[in-house]
């Protein structure tokens, strides 16, 4: 199967992460993660993710998904520009990929074990998967639409690292959510890219 996966990552103040993470999860950085996937250039697939350490693994929750237009996922593709939203009963986020021709190295992660995905107080860890193609550089933008205050963001042009921050302040613990994640705000685009390969 053809895969495009465009990946954009997003900083936020890493004590709201810890106020709605479920318990037994370790908040790992400040910072949300949104991977969408193209399949055989026909159906797409998105994912919501934060970075976390659960039971000895160290890799991404599982935030929310999203898949084909049952779910309301389409995607629109103009010269080098995609454009990917989401709508159930209105629009809830839109993101757009624009590739800058600039290739980096393969998208491996050293301590990416792989995607832990809760549902119904079950849990299922899916190992990380094995990419070794190159990555393009993408300029991205995206805006949640679940509340009018949703997180919303432009990448800067260069990729921006987001160290651990310390314990700042406590916030009332909510619900794990698309919606209450959706809330924190962005505070910077940290980088976006596209990996093409086959699996």
């Amino acid at each position: 199967m053809h895969i495009e996966q465009f990946v954009m990552a997003y900083k936020v103040e890493q004590d709201r992460i810890r106020a709605i993470l479920p318990e037994g999860f370790e908040s790992l950085r400040p910072v949300m993660r949104i991977n969408t996937e193209i399949r055989e250039g026909e159906r797409a697939y998105i994912e919501f993710n934060t970075p976390v350490a659960h039971e000895g693994k160290r890799g991404w929750l599982n935030i929310g998904n999203w898949e084909g237009p049952d779910e309301g996922v389409s995607f629109e593709k103009q010269a080098n520009t995609t454009r990917i939203t989401t709508r159930i009963t209105a629009p809830f986020l839109k993101l757009s990929y624009t590739g800058v021709g600039i290739e980096g190295g393969c998208p491996a992660e050293r301590d990416n074990d792989g995607c832990f995905f809760l549902s119904d107080n079950e849990q299922r860890f899916v190992p990380a998967e094995r990419i070794t193609e190159n990555k393009e550089f993408c300029d991205c933008e995206f805006a949640w639409k679940f509340g009018s205050n949703d997180a919303h963001g432009v990448s800067i042009g260069r990729t921006l690292p987001a160290p651990i921050e310390d314990v700042a302040h406590q916030y009332e613990r909510a619900d794990f959510t698309p919606q209450n994640a959706a809330a924190i705000p962005c505070e910077q685009v940290l980088g976006a890219y596209i990996v093409r390969f086959e699996r």
